[in-house]
């Protein structure tokens, strides 16, 4: 690759953090009445050359503003009531996506990736100063990966997911590369991961089992702090009465996709193939309580384990409903456990630092790997992970949690705060080096070397890594590890 094919998607990347939103082509609002009939709104758009238009409409003495367009035009086309005798306001949208005109262009992109929509409404100063398009963004950025969204969507076929699949790595290194922050990057990716397991399945699973189940995704991907393709964390839960011989058919498939589209079967085998993972509501209910209180042989050996899985969980295709009810089932049965909370938290104080760790971060020479994730990631996850356990946070990532912690007063803002710094630090430098390794042709691993560090990673890690010790510290007390 010559040094100029290079430079241009930096210089796209570039483009989507720099420029704002008002540097691009809007197009200028055209209104019509809500209450117009299809036929002369049509004759409106088609004297003008457009093929979209704002609604303004009065409903309930509230002014409202929505959009019609083409593809509103089709549809109403299969309606009984002939266009003439449509008003424009039964068939436009009404629940417009709109962005600022100061926003930078990849709010825009991430805004259309995440409401699946080819148009924002764009307002400067509270007034609508135009709309941008699909179309008018990708010219704008000069094709940008954010193509990858539209390739999901119109696959029908596995292989036709396959080179989506492969330039979401490519969004990761670019994005990475320009210089975004990891939790922009995180964000987007999650989206299109998410985006891709759901078209998946709608793809390889009969309508009827997906009404009869909800897709989860777990972990780091359940958390939305997945960044690149490391193993599959999924499972299924499946409508008491869900015919379980067919979806057992149907999980094998499933991963097997995912691993044809380079997501790697997990080691743990925490996947929907495994029975464990994919079970009907009742049987999945006596699951999580025997992780919590044991069996008749005693404690669940992996029970705090599997329920910091499911508990990052997040439905990407199905019946989210069924999701929320397990959610419910375990806050009833945890009430009062708090020695389990306990044991469960413990966890996140399992990895020592070795002792001469802040020496060994300063020595350029030594070849001894650190592991980011067991000293650092790890322990903010599942500690930030225990204390939402107890309080009864439903959030998602690690820094939602501890927002709604700060909220809850169950932890001071001021190490709230350290700790989100610290772990998107720690995510920005494993994945650096998680870059540099698939470019070097070997496996992404979560273990750096000191000798391998820049000058400018060596002390922001170290100040990380602090709070990480500090974070722990404070776990210690709260759960009163002494005393299990």
């Amino acid at each position: 690759m010559t040094k100029k094919q290079t430079a241009e998607p930096q210089r796209e990347m570039l483009t989507l953090v720099t420029a704002r939103i008002r540097d691009a082509f809007l197009r200028k609002p055209h209104y019509v009445d809500g209450g117009a009939d299809l036929i002369t709104v049509c004759r409106e758009l088609s004297a003008r050359g457009l093929t979209q238009a704002l609604v303004r409409d009065r409903s309930g003495g509230v002014e409202r503003l929505g959009i019609f367009t083409t593809t509103d035009l089709r549809d109403a086309l299969l309606r009984d009531e002939l266009p003439s005798q449509l008003a424009v306001r039964e068939v436009a949208h009404f629940e417009l996506v709109e962005v600022d005109a100061d926003a930078d262009l990849f709010e825009a992109l991430w805004l259309m990736v995440r409401h699946r929509v080819h148009r924002l409404v764009v307002r400067d100063g509270g007034q609508v100063a135009g709309l941008l398009g699909q179309l008018d963004l990708v010219s704008f950025v000069a094709n940008h990966s954010h193509i990858v969204a539209l390739q999901i969507d119109d696959a029908t076929s596995v292989a036709e997911l396959g080179p989506a699949s492969r330039r979401i790595d490519e969004v990761v290194s670019l994005l990475h590369g320009s210089g975004i922050r990891i939790e922009r990057i995180t964000r987007l990716v999650n989206e299109l991961n998410r985006r891709l397991f759901a078209r998946l399945w709608a793809l390889l699973a009969p309508p009827a089992i997906i009404a009869d189940s909800c897709l989860l995704v777990m972990g780091s991907e359940g958390r939305g702090e997945q960044i690149l393709k490391t193993d599959q964390d999924n499972a299924l839960l499946l409508r008491d009465g869900c015919d379980e011989a067919a979806v057992a058919a149907l999980a094998q498939r499933f991963n097997a996709a995912l691993t044809e589209l380079g997501y790697p079967p997990c080691p743990g085998d925490i996947m929907v193939t495994n029975p464990i993972w994919r079970q009907p509501q009742a049987a999945f209910r006596d699951t999580i309580r025997s992780w919590i209180y044991g069996t008749g042989l005693g404690p669940h050996p992996d029970g705090p384990m599997h329920l910091a899985i499911f508990f990052d969980a997040a439905c990407v295709a199905g019946d989210a409903s069924l999701l929320e009810a397990a959610r419910a089932y375990l806050d009833q049965i945890l009430a009062g456990q708090e020695p389990f909370l306990g044991r469960f938290a413990a966890a996140a104080d399992q990895f020592q630092e070795p002792g001469n760790w802040f020496t060994r971060l300063t020595n350029k020479r030594d070849d001894t790997p650190l592991d980011l994730k067991k000293l650092g990631t790890f322990p903010i996850v599942h500690g930030v992970r225990a204390l939402a356990l107890q309080y009864g946070v439903r959030e998602q990532g690690t820094a939602a949690r501890l927002t709604r912690l700060v909220e809850l007063q169950r932890i001071d803002a001021a190490l709230a705060r350290d700790l989100v710094d610290a772990l998107h630090l720690l995510m920005g430098v494993r994945l650096t080096h998680q870059l540099r390794q698939r470019a070097n042709g070997q496996p992404a691993s979560n273990e750096v070397r000191p000798g391998e560090l820049s000058t400018l990673e060596r002390e922001p890690l170290h100040d990380a890594l602090a709070i990480v010790k500090r974070f722990r510290a404070f776990l210690r007390l709260h759960f009163k590890f002494d005393a299990l």
